[in-house]
């Protein structure tokens, strides 16, 4: 049943997700706000890029709505259903039949005693398809659908090469069908030529089975090609929220700029002389006097800011 509290655009929705971890004990007692009040939305069949640099709390972020992680406070929905409850069998099999991830490393996350045809059809079996040879024709199948073929099921995964392994961790995600895909840096362990082949794939299971993926990365060209709407995270918050080509165009918060001109150019020339813009959270803001919030800018673009900066993004905007 639907939560009055959520909406309907969204087919995920997070509000003010925050998610620490404590070490130590006594006076060595250590808390780390690895995600910190964090509010954005998914709609349907869209990819929503997820960016900042490592340690900035995108994958926390992303194992925590698979719960993974117990939220430390927050909500979150589903398709209009609270996810941040309790974790009982109910919400751990609702979880299970709409929500998939695709992990990072494709060595570590893939299991060096079990056959391809039981790593992907292990999710099948979990959902109670116990018939040998339906397992076997949908694994079958969804290999072929990511580019393998029927004779890599006997296989293990040391047999396989990064790419290939990844595809297999694709295949397990997809194999039942689920409505979110959290595809967590799936391309940052590959090489630069099979990480586009990847990316390619992706599209097309997302065109072709109208999948939602949140697409969590640091790589910022593969996020623009790839993603509907980006937001940009820093040290646990999310600063920026804008559709992909109005964030590459026209960048508002400082880290955004930042980011953005980090992204090397292929040419030589303009590339040794471009300007760097260098990000110095205590230079470039004062929250000492005004707190700042998420504020929508623009139609659809939002900025974490205080009120006087809020009036200087404005200008910024007028001025193009």
């Amino acid at each position: 049943m639907a939560d009055s509290n959520y909406d309907s655009n969204y087919i995920l929705e997070v509000k003010h997700l925050c998610q620490s971890f404590t070490s130590g004990r006594g006076k060595k007692k250590i808390t780390v706000h690895a995600v910190d009040d964090v509010s954005f939305g998914v709609r349907p069949a869209e990819t929503f890029g997820l960016v900042g640099e490592s340690g900035c709390g995108k994958t926390t972020t992303g194992r925590t709505i698979i719960r993974l992680y117990n939220p430390t406070s927050g909500e979150m929905y589903f398709n209009g259903r609270d996810i941040a409850g309790k974790m009982d069998k109910d919400l751990r099999k609702y979880l299970t039949d709409n929500i998939a991830m695709i992990f990072q490393d494709p060595i570590e996350s893939l299991n060096p005693r079990m056959t391809i045809e039981e790593i992907v059809g292990e999710g099948l079996k979990i959902r109670g398809v116990t018939d040998p040879k339906e397992v076997r024709s949908r694994v079958v199948s969804m290999l072929r659908k990511v580019g393998l073929t029927e004779e890599h099921a006997t296989r293990y995964p040391h047999e396989f090469s990064g790419g290939q392994r990844q595809r297999i961790g694709i295949a397990r995600a997809i194999i039942t069908e689920p409505k979110l895909v959290i595809a967590d840096e799936p391309v940052s362990a590959l090489d630069v030529s099979i990480q586009a082949q990847v990316i390619n794939l992706l599209n097309d299971l997302k065109e072709e089975m109208g999948l939602t993926i949140l697409f969590i990365a640091h790589n910022l060209s593969v996020v623009k090609y790839f993603s509907d709407r980006i937001g940009v995270m820093y040290f646990g918050k999310l600063v920026e929220v804008a559709n992909g080509d109005d964030l590459y165009k026209h960048p508002l918060h400082p880290y955004t700029k930042a980011l953005l001109s980090a992204i090397p150019e292929p040419n030589p020339l303009t590339e040794r002389t471009r300007q760097r813009v260098d990000y110095d959270p205590k230079r470039d803001h004062d929250y000492s006097q005004e707190k700042p919030s998420m504020v929508e800018v623009e139609p659809g673009h939002f900025v974490y800011c205080s009120p006087s900066e809020l009036e200087k993004y404005k200008a910024e905007i007028a001025a193009r």
